[in-house]
């Protein structure tokens, strides 16, 4: 490595820029390493970008970095690249990209290998540590306490959580109270083997399969597009089982880990092969340890979720993202990055292959497999000898319900009941009703903080606000005319409850962010059902990432209606997705599905053409549609947003953005708005958005690479909070 003596250093900073330093004396420290670095009056980690001849910073203000935190580099070159190419296209600070890929112990200075000495209380330091430290020496008594908790810990972790120095450490070992020790050497790992094979593949999935593997050895971009229960997952496994016997790594995406347990233990019943997890259940020790499997390679397979598509890996061979269609791949905070999108750049830069599966493709990943057919694979008939459900339409204006379920429903879910079916009802509203309303004077229960309702919820008898988290007791009455007030609407609390009085010795569960808060409560529920110990299951979005319910018959979607009308262009496209993966869980098996969907409008385009020709209609007609009004994927936007606590600032603010970018004039770029957002205000603050809307990628990034660093330097921007969103998915 050739010795620079300046280093610019990328730290975890909102400030839109990297940090000249003099590189630290006797160490050879260059891209991808992590320093420490004095910034302000703190001592922080910082990641090299790179190590320069020059700098523009004057000597006597140019500081040094302290030290290299390791004797070789953090990232990759690979990913370093992918990650300042992802901080120069989503427009994000370079520092807060590069640290959002990194663990919070990495992030912390912990070191990047495992650590080969682990400490602990001696039995002197077990007995009387906490009794004899006085109180004053807070940071001897917080590793102590550490320690009788964890029992064993490598300095990193144990410095990291206590927030202590490695003096600390040295002090209480010198009482006696601790010692260190080597770490037992771990056995080798094992050979990769196959535990069992899979079910014989049928014609299509044969194709697909063979499709894939011949692209092993370079990049390609495949679409799995394969109904809901169409063995998508067999070719995923056969393809990784290919990558494995190449002593390859394979990356594995899926929308929400802890919903998916299906998946990861199909994963280990084929394989006999290290995986690692990662997502945002694990705690720091767990996901650093995971990161350092996969970097080393020790990690065959790695699954995650989002931010997994940042983790290194020392042999990839394969992507997948799995239901790549779902919402909860672009971030919507903070670095708000697209991983389907990066999988497909990290991909190409790797040469390998990357797999997109669904069974409701984005739109825009139909659009570029139509562009690419040879990459495409459809597998359009169920596995095995199950057959696609049945779908019909509950016409609501016609029916009498039973707090939100119609008597023809009812009818229906009773049939399946005796015949020994499951049933399970879809309702995308959490709580017990929607809203608290007096009939006397029209009065309803509003958040104080957001323009919104609050819902009622039942168990607790609290109103909660489900945008800002804000929550308020039940009140006795109506606030202005003290009358009685009552829930409207239904939400899952009061759909379960209609059931039960419905179908009192039906075993029932509910599935929702609400009743799911315990570790592990999800994997039992769903274990209860497969058992057949559930007869009846109500839930939201929760049922309809990637479970797989054999015994489920009779699918009921109840508020289909939600989404028909909405200022979003993207608003059919979700919907229509929601109704085909929750109808997708009915039928599953060798038992016929039947799905119900209830609406208020029955003549629904939307809704005629899902039951007519299914989402590939519905897709076709969509695209068409967009094509012509010149919406994504036919054109490129990115939304500019402010928010402040004064109403009038984020619209002043964007106006001025607006009026700046006649300077910055690039062919077929329009602004449209400024606009308030939809809801206006949340959590206290007013919010409004311009969108930038563009022909083509190329133009969006010219126009936004001038327009951008300016907007620093208007008046207005001190007092808003801005942010740029690049291929905005919502414009909420």
């Amino acid at each position: 490595m050739d010795r620079t003596p300046y280093l610019a250093v990328a730290i975890d900073t909102p400030l839109r820029q990297v940090f000249d330093y003099r590189a630290p004396e006797g160490a050879a420290v260059g891209a991808g390493f992590r320093v420490w670095v004095p910034f302000g009056r703190r001592r922080v980690v910082g990641v090299v970008v790179e190590g320069i001849d020059q700098t523009e910073v004057p000597a006597n203000k140019l500081r040094a970095a302290f030290e290299a935190i390791d004797a070789e580099p953090t990232l990759d070159p690979g990913l370093l690249s992918l990650l300042t190419w992802a901080a120069e296209y989503y427009r994000h600070p370079v520092g807060e990209v590069l640290t959002s890929a990194l663990p919070v112990l990495l992030r912390n200075g912990a070191p990047v290998r495992e650590e080969k000495f682990l400490w602990r209380l001696t039995e002197l330091g077990r007995e009387k540590a906490l009794a004899t430290l006085p109180a004053r020496s807070v940071r001897l008594r917080a590793i102590a306490q550490y320690l009788t908790k964890q029992e064993q810990a490598p300095a990193s972790e144990i410095l990291s959580a206590t927030e202590s120095p490695s003096s600390a450490l040295r002090n209480l070992e010198a009482r006696g109270f601790v010692e260190e020790f080597a770490r037992e050497k771990t056995d080798i790992v094992p050979p990769v083997s196959i535990v069992r094979a899979g079910p014989p593949l049928n014609e299509a999935q044969t194709a697909a399969v063979e499709r894939i593997r011949n692209t092993l050895d370079f990049f390609a971009s495949h679409l799995l597009y394969g109904v809901t229960g169409s063995g998508k997952t067999e070719v995923y496994l056969h393809v990784i089982e290919a990558v494995l016997a190449r002593g390859q790594q394979v990356l594995v995406l899926v929308p929400e880990i802890a919903l998916t347990p299906q998946l990861i233990s199909r994963f280990r019943a084929r394989f006999d092969a290290p995986l690692a997890v990662l997502h945002s259940g694990l705690n720091d020790t767990e996901r650093l340890a995971a990161w350092r499997d996969a970097r080393e390679g020790t990690a065959r397979i790695v699954i995650g979720t989002r931010s997994a598509i940042f983790t290194p890996l020392l042999h990839p061979g394969l992507i997948i993202i799995d239901e790549e269609h779902d919402a909860s791949f672009k971030q919507q905070d903070g670095f708000r990055y697209s991983a389907r999108d990066l999988s497909l750049v990290r991909a190409q830069r790797l040469g390998i292959p990357v797999v997109l599966g669904s069974a409701t493709p984005s739109l825009e990943t139909l659009a570029r497999a139509r562009k690419q057919p040879e990459t495409l694979s459809l597998l359009s008939q169920r596995a095995g000898s199950a057959r696609p459900p049945q779908l019909a339409l509950v016409d609501l204006r016609k029916h009498g319900a039973t707090q939100g379920i119609a008597t023809p429903t009812v009818m229906t879910i009773r049939r399946h009941l005796d015949a020994g079916g499951q049933v399970m009802l879809f309702i995308n509203r959490r709580g017990y009703a929607p809203v608290l309303f007096c009939p006397n004077c029209g009065w309803s229960a509003h958040c104080r903080r957001c323009d919104a309702h609050l819902t009622v919820h039942a168990r607790g008898r609290d109103l909660i606000c489900h945008h800002c988290g804000s929550q308020e007791p039940m009140p006795p009455g109506c606030s202005n005319c003290f009358a009685d007030v009552k829930p409207v609407g239904q939400g899952t609390e009061r759909i379960e409850e209609a059931l039960q009085q419905l179908f009192p010795g039906a075993p029932m569960a509910r599935i929702d962010r609400d009743s799911m808060r315990r570790k592990g409560e999800l994997e039992e529920t769903l274990a209860r059902v497969n058992r057949g110990e559930i007869r009846i299951l109500v839930g939201t979005q929760m049922l309809t990432k990637g479970h797989d319910f054999p015994q489920v018959t009779l699918v009921v979607v109840l508020n289909a209606d939600q989404g028909l009308f909405s200022t979003d262009f993207r608003a059919s496209e979700r919907l229509a997705q929601t109704i085909v993966q929750v109808a997708g869980r009915a039928g599953r098996a060798d038992r016929p599905g039947e799905v119900l969907i209830q609406t208020e409008y029955p003549e629904h385009p939307l809704l005629t053409l899902l039951l007519t020709g299914g989402y590939a209609a519905f897709a076709d007609g969509a695209l068409t549609e967009r094509e012509q009004s010149g919406w994504p994927p036919f054109a490129r936007i990115a939304l500019l947003r402010a928010e402040a606590t004064d109403q009038d600032a984020p619209l002043k603010f964007l106006q001025d953005a607006h009026d700046l970018a006649v300077d910055f004039p690039v062919r077929g770029v329009q602004l449209l708005g400024p606009a308030p957002a939809p809801m206006e205000r949340r959590a206290g603050r007013f919010r409004a958005q311009l969108m930038i809307r563009a022909p083509s990628h190329s133009p969006l990034q010219k126009f936004l690479s001038g327009w951008l660093p300016i907007l620093a330097m208007l008046p207005e921007a001190r007092r808003v909070r801005w942010s740029i969103d690049v291929d905005a998915a919502e414009l909420s």
